[in-house]
């Protein structure tokens, strides 16, 4: 359940064995996020332009590391932690690498349009 300050609450399922980094990995179903939850997480640009530059990727395809961001490393890290928290993003861990997913289908059938209104920013 969503508690109003982006933390994750709904346990992630992960195909591989649990270890400690992937224990904490933990994702918020969409349906759960108020609008103001969603609206925070979108006004950021940097997350903004996390989530255009993941859209037009296959899914689980590109690492966290790969986008260059205007941010320090642990300032990135919080950005796609909240972008999960807000039901956008899926993330699973492949060795080092942590790749992303944008959940569209899931974020447009709780919030219809949003998204691509957010893509569509140039």
């Amino acid at each position: 359940m969503y508690d109003g300050d982006l933390t994750c609450q709904a346990e992630d399922v992960i195909a591989e064995p649990a270890t400690r980094r992937t224990r904490n990995l933990v994702h918020t179903d969409p349906a759960e996020v108020p609008l103001q939850g969603a609206l925070d997480a979108l006004a950021d640009p940097v997350r903004r332009s996390i989530l255009r530059e993941l859209s037009s990727e296959p899914d689980f395809t590109r690492a966290c590391g790969t986008f260059t961001l205007p941010v320090s490393k642990a300032t990135a890290s919080h950005h796609f932690a909240v972008l999960r928290a807000a039901g956008l993003l899926e993330q699973v861990d492949k060795g080092p690498r942590r790749l992303n997913r944008l959940r569209r289908e899931e974020f447009d059938a709780r919030f219809p349009g949003l998204l691509a209104l957010v893509l569509a920013e140039s």
